[in-house]
């Protein structure tokens, strides 16, 4: 069914596009489209910026960091 649209009927729907919405709100829904993908990429940087940081900067021990060892016993042996 939608394999036969073409260029008369993309023309069309645009047409009916514009008079439902007019021209404002479509400029205006594009813009916060645009804003969108402004903010995803970002947001995408940030989170890639992050871990650089985090794989070049190694933890360190604080005061509040518990460091668990285990002792072997003979009662632990097969």
């Amino acid at each position: 069914m939608l394999n036969n649209i073409g260029l008369p009927g993309l023309l069309l729907i645009a047409v009916v596009v514009l008079v439902l919405f007019g021209r404002g709100k479509i400029s205006s829904l594009m813009g916060e489209v645009g804003k969108g993908i402004t903010s995803f990429k970002k947001g995408i940087s940030e989170g890639e910026d992050d871990v650089k940081n985090a794989n070049k900067e190694p933890a360190e021990l604080t005061d509040d960091t518990v460091v668990v060892t285990e002792v072997k016993t003979d009662k632990d042996r097969v």
